[in-house]
């Protein structure tokens, strides 16, 4: 019988956060090229994934009630998922594993600044690039799906600061559990699973995500929705905020004071 103990196939949560500290000092530490070349890629994924939830939830009737939005939420998670198994970089997950390095010490809070900056920016060229070329020049935000995307990205805008922000404090908190399972196995469909779930579950509920709305609202802007950008700056900055509060409290935080080694 082999003495050998079987390699498992997940770690345990103290294991994840050590990875998460390992994966956040490596994005800070990160070249230029390589930020925004990613990011871009971040961005353009998400903006896939919420074009798939415009296509699907918007085809589907009135009559079926939640069944529209689950389905929509369901589809979603393709664009994290190519950002954590193939490759991209999403500023909403930096503020997680970025602010773990931070609280270990192994980058500093301008490294992290930088980092958050830069990859926010490469996020939102990708969103708008996948707004106006794959959803508003090709149709598919438009046509009998523009009620639909108007819908998506008003329902963005015309809340309260406080509605905003909580929203976008919960919503973190999911995609940082998102981030935290894909970690957390070690074979893609493992992987996948791990992202699917949480990122499901907040786009049903509802939530703001930052690169979201960078889709949302622009793609509902381009189908003449009575938007401004203005109103689209500002819920950026509420949403940057409240994910970021969500992030650094909810999950880099909690795990730091469950799991940090003592110096």
């Amino acid at each position: 019988m082999s003495n050998t103990v079987e390699s498992k196939a997940y770690l345990e949560p103290p294991e994840i956060y050590e990875l998460a500290c390992k994966k956040g000092e490596a994005k800070a530490k990160a070249n230029l090229k390589y930020m925004l070349s990613l990011g871009f890629l971040g961005g353009a994924f998400i903006g896939v994934g919420f074009l798939a939830l415009l296509r699907v939830s918007g085809s589907i009737p009135k009559e079926f009630g939640g069944i529209a939005s689950l389905l929509g939420a369901s589809v979603f998670p393709i664009g994290l998922i190519c950002i954590l198994v193939g490759g991209g970089e999403l500023v909403t997950g930096n503020m997680i594993a970025v602010t773990v390095a931070y609280l270990n010490k192994k980058v500093s809070l301008k490294l992290l600044a930088k980092n958050l900056f830069i990859i926010t920016l490469a996020n939102l060229v990708g969103s708008l690039f996948a707004a106006y070329f794959l959803g508003h020049l090709t149709g598919l935000t438009g046509g009998a799906i523009a009620a639909k995307t108007i819908a998506a990205g008003e329902s963005k805008i015309y809340l309260s600061f406080w509605q905003v922000f909580f929203s976008a404090v919960g919503c973190n908190w999911l995609v940082g559990m998102a981030l935290w399972l894909n970690f957390c196995a070690k074979d893609v469909g493992g992987k996948m699973f791990g992202v699917w779930f949480p990122i499901m579950t907040f786009v049903a509920i509802g939530f703001q995500h930052l690169v979201a709305n960078m889709f949302a609202i622009p793609a509902a802007m381009l189908e003449g929705a009575n938007i401004s950008v203005l109103q689209f700056i500002e819920n950026m900055g509420i949403v940057f905020l409240g994910n970021f509060i969500g992030a650094v409290t909810l999950v880099a935080g909690l795990y730091t004071l469950a799991y940090k080694k003592k110096d």
